[in-house]
């Protein structure tokens, strides 16, 4: 049985934003189906836990729930929904035709025209810097 994740594991141009991703289950491991979208950004990042108190009473603490069940008393996390927020920001902003929204200055907007429609020969900047 071939296993075309790892015969073909890089879908996407580093020079075009993202446009499909490898499907993965719930323990992280690729399903072989292709989704035709960017994949969002699922970090879960562990909480910190607070330093300890000199005083003997302790307050009780709370757990909140990050929504996949997976916090406790020893160790919460948090969903960062950050990254899909920016994503998306900057995704309507480059949709902007007209670069006098684009609301930068008038030599990054030159470069970025520049960038954006210039046929380069070698060596060209990646999706992700422009």
């Amino acid at each position: 049985m071939s296993n075309r994740f790892f015969s073909h594991p890089i879908l996407n141009s580093p020079y075009e934003c993202p446009g499909r991703h490898w499907e993965l289950d719930n323990q992280g491991q690729p399903t072989q189906n292709i989704i035709a979208n960017r994949r969002r950004a699922e970090f879960i990042t562990p909480i910190p836990k607070p330093r300890k108190r000199k005083k003997k009473d302790k307050q009780q603490e709370i757990v909140f729930d990050e929504g996949v069940g997976l916090s406790t008393i020893e160790q919460q996390y948090n969903q960062n929904d950050l990254i899909n927020e920016v994503r998306r920001k900057v995704e309507i902003w480059r949709a902007w035709p007209n670069p006098s929204q684009w609301q930068v200055t008038p030599e990054t907007q030159r470069l970025l025209q520049h960038w954006r429609s210039h046929e380069f020969a070698g060596v060209r900047p990646f999706f992700c810097q422009i």
